[in-house]
């Protein structure tokens, strides 16, 4: 959880809503068809639980925030320029929501996935 000390109190962020912002402009980005889990278990975890931060993992460390984002690419896009895309996008929308700066986004590609078969 992140705090923010003003003059006035303290605001306090969390993971979740960090995740939430970063999701979003993961799935609004270009070539970006969906978000995979981490691993097998966050898989099942997604079919009973349907939580829309899957794919998504965040790190702060009283500083800076760091961002895994684990995607699923359209087929016959360019994978580089997505994963560059995805990265930029996240960076720029958290950190202007947010204010916090961000350190690092590491786009793991999962999967392509063909979306129109003709």
């Amino acid at each position: 959880m992140k705090e923010i000390k003003q003059l006035m109190g303290n605001i306090y962020v969390s993971h979740r809503a960090i995740s939430t912002i970063a999701y979003q402009s993961a799935v609004e980005s270009y070539g970006v068809v969906g978000l995979a889990a981490k691993n097998i278990v966050e898989g099942i975890t997604q079919v009973l639980d349907k939580d829309p931060m899957m794919g998504v993992d965040v790190k702060y460390n009283g500083q800076s925030i760091e961002i895994d984002l684990y995607i699923i690419v359209e087929y016959g896009t360019r994978i580089k320029m997505v994963a560059e895309s995805v990265s930029n996008n996240v960076r720029y929308r958290v950190e202007k929501t947010i204010g916090i700066p961000v350190n690092n986004v590491n786009v793991h590609i999962r999967g392509l996935r063909v979306s129109d078969p003709d």
